[in-house]
């Protein structure tokens, strides 16, 4: 055992039951350890204390690890820093002060956090409001500490507002939440603002560092930067995976560790599958992706980290300073330069529209693993595809190319463009003969066609789609060709799982329900083709959409239940047999309605659809 300093054996022998994971262990406690990532917000407090200009209260907002809570509690105790010298509010907090102790450990009884996510009610506030009255006990100010305050009920924030616009002298409030679009506007215009920014790669493998640092436990470089991404801005998320790293590689933390650990593929193979793609070779680039399944990386995440090398490689290419981000391997840093200076702006692009595309499908399929290698195929195929105006120009040249040598277009002395033309380009726009295919694998092609000029339409005519055999308007029609077709099972899960956000010939827009099949989607594209006779695209959208058709059926029979309820004769029954409620309404027959609304009735009786007229049954 070497004596340089402290080993992983030695740290977890003399830690024993009082070990505190690094997330806590290496918590700011003041705010010069927050001005990593935060120095915005670090300035516009200094100031503020300094002036003496001090808000009665502060809204911490920003994605979960940044720090909000721990922010909270630096500003409070801030608000109440006291020594010897000092008895005054100060962002400098490098000693000690006679409260900063028990701020910072949560148990000081002038500073009060609330976790708005267990107390959402009006009675919580109410109890807070009733104790602002009291001074503190033994600091300068009384400070609520509400966390997650986007829970609040409706209620509860506006019990709230009063105070928190003139709260009496010697009480602050500070708020925290992930969700800032879910406060109401009204207690945001009484607060001040601080949004917490995402805390970048190159920051936190400083921060990393300087940790292990202090703990004597050896890293590479390399892991340290798949953790700072896989954290993605949050401090302590990524402690929280170093923290795994350390054990899952026996007190180092290693590449190779990290990278089974997370699922990640090897950098440097990710770029020689990027490499694979561009030069067109499929059976190269199917190979690399088996390689790298069989050693243990996710497809999906292999597909992700082609877009992020796919983005850093365009990035690069119009600022070359982006290649020396500390968050980057040697291997992307150099190969990602010499990329970006061969690759064209347009066949990047196509990549990453072709990425965002087939990520999802990956992701929903049944089979990850054959929906990425389809991507794979797709993208090795379409990469060297000349832009649509490109193509065309290059058809143009070839087109003026043939009348110079005096050539007919339809002639056969020298004309090049007649009816059978010899002539081919390939991907790079280069003229082949003899129509041979390169070697290496499939190539895309372009065969110079004659120009026949625009397809004429007879007048007052447009080209339409083609309309489906079977119209299709709502979900309803769709459930309806589900037991048309004897399909019980989809015709289930639509009812149950799928949310229309936007329908019309040949394109389905839903949502899903969180426990829906993922199946369901093609199986959708499938019938609907079958049954219609054209092709839809059915896709996923962010949108909720409309309710499913069973949520509107129970929607439907709760407002006749309600409709029920304010019926005089309804009521007078329920009220003649306590504990009676009613279970269903049902409507008659058309044909039954039909006889009643046919009988004299008196004026009054005339109501809108779903209200409860003479006839209907009502079970009890």
């Amino acid at each position: 055992m070497s004596d340089n300093g402290p080993t992983y054996s030695n740290i977890l022998a003399t830690a024993g039951s009082g070990y505190r994971v690094l997330a806590r262990k290496y918590r700011p406690k003041d705010f010069s350890d927050l001005m990593v990532g935060q120095e915005p917000m670090v300035r516009t407090l200094t100031n503020a204390f300094e002036t003496g200009r001090i808000a009665q209260a502060y809204m911490l907002t920003g994605v979960r690890g940044v720090g909000k809570t721990t922010t909270a509690r630096i500003l409070a105790r801030a608000l109440n820093y006291k020594t010897a010298e000092i008895d005054k509010p100060t962002i400098d907090l490098r000693i000690p002060g006679e409260h900063c102790q028990p701020i910072m450990e949560g148990r000081h009884v002038d500073v009060i956090e609330m976790d708005a996510a267990s107390h959402t009610g009006i009675d919580d506030i109410r109890e807070i409001i009733e104790q602002v009255r009291y001074r503190p006990v033994s600091a300068r100010y009384k400070v609520y500490i509400i966390d997650e305050v986007h829970m609040l009920s409706t209620q509860a924030f506006n019990g709230l507002l009063k105070t928190l616009e003139e709260p009496p002298e010697h009480v602050k409030f500070i708020f925290a939440t992930t969700e800032i679009r879910k406060v109401p506007i009204t207690v945001l215009s009484r607060c001040q603002r601080f949004d917490l920014r995402r805390i970048s790669a190159s920051d936190l493998v400083g921060l990393f560092t300087t940790i292990l640092e202090k703990e004597g436990i050896p890293a590479e470089a390399e892991a340290l930067s798949m953790i700072a991404r896989a954290a993605e801005g949050s401090a302590r998320d990524g402690l929280s995976l170093l923290d795994q790293a350390i054990a899952h590689g026996s007190g180092q933390v290693l590449a190779n560790t990290v990278r089974g650990m997370l699922g990640l593929a090897d950098r440097a193979r990710i770029v020689d599958l990027f490499e694979h793609i561009l030069r067109g070779d499929v059976k190269a680039a199917l190979q690399e992706f088996e390689a790298q399944y069989e050693a243990g990386a996710n497809p999906v995440v292999m597909l992700t980290d082609l877009a992020d090398f796919t983005h850093l490689v365009t990035r690069i290419k119009y600022i070359p300073e982006a290649a020396a981000d500390a968050s980057l391997s040697e291997v992307e840093r150099v190969r990602g330069r010499e990329c970006s200076e061969n690759v064209a702006v347009s066949t990047l692009s196509r990549m990453w529209q072709m990425l965002l595309k087939g990520i999802p499908e990956a992701e929903n399929s049944s089979r990850p693993a054959g929906a990425a290698e389809m991507v794979l195929i797709r993208l090795t195929h379409a990469a060297h595809l000349p832009s649509p105006e490109d193509a065309a120009r290059r058809l143009l040249d070839m087109s003026a190319g043939n009348g110079a040598q005096g050539g007919s277009p339809s002639g056969n002395g020298g004309g090049r463009m007649g009816s059978q033309p010899s002539a081919m380009l390939n991907a790079r726009g280069s003229e082949m003969t003899g129509g041979r295919m390169p070697a290496g694998g499939p190539t895309a092609m372009l065969q110079a066609v004659p120009n026949t000029g625009p397809r004429e339409m007879p007048v007052g005519r447009t080209e339409e789609k083609p309309e489906p055999k079977v119209p299709i308007k709502s979900l309803e029609d769709i459930a309806d060709l589900c037991a048309k077709n004897k399909e019980p099972v989809l015709r289930a899960r639509l009812r149950s799982s799928v949310h229309l956000v936007k329908i019309e010939p040949g394109r389905l827009e839903i949502s899903l329900e969180p426990d829906a099949p993922k199946t369901i989607v093609n199986d959708l594209t499938s019938k609907l083709r079958e049954w219609t006779g054209i092709t839809w695209w059915v896709t996923l959208s962010n949108e909720r959409g409309a309710p499913t058709l069973a949520q509107a059926e129970e929607q439907v029979r709760e407002q006749r239940k309600t409709d029920a309820k304010a019926d005089p004769d309804v009521a007078a029954i329920l009220a003649q047999f306590p504990g009676a409620k009613i279970i269903d309404v049902r409507i008659r027959a058309a044909e039954e309605q039909a006889d009643i609304e046919e009988a004299p009735a008196p004026a009054a009786a005339e109501s809108d659809e779903g209200d409860i007229l003479p006839g209907d049954d009502i079970e009890f």
